[in-house]
């Protein structure tokens, strides 16, 4: 069985109160719902970052319900850009 290379990805950035309150956990819930892959981890600067590729409407969606999160948020900011597709990835996985 031969896996399917996606072919759309987004680079995010989403600031604001995002550490600490399960943002990570249930970014890869989501996206594992979503069927994406790629990854997610916390920033120095106190932002969190992720990697989301798959289909576009799935990856469009988990990006637009980043700006509400998990319950205890506060997201400030969400910034995306396109990125090539890293056909390495097959889960989505937390980054530490």
């Amino acid at each position: 069985m031969s896996q399917t290379v996606p072919d759309y990805a987004k680079s995010v950035k989403i600031t604001g109160r995002v550490q600490s309150v399960a943002f990570r956990a249930w970014t890869r819930s989501r996206a594992t719902t979503l069927g994406l892959t790629g990854w997610v981890r916390n920033d120095p600067t106190g932002s969190v970052s992720a990697f989301v590729q798959g289909d576009r409407a799935s990856v469009d969606t988990l990006v637009e319900e980043f700006w509400s999160g998990p319950g205890v948020a506060a997201v400030r900011d969400v910034q995306s850009q396109f990125s090539p597709p890293d056909p390495s990835l097959n889960t989505f996985e937390i980054q530490r």
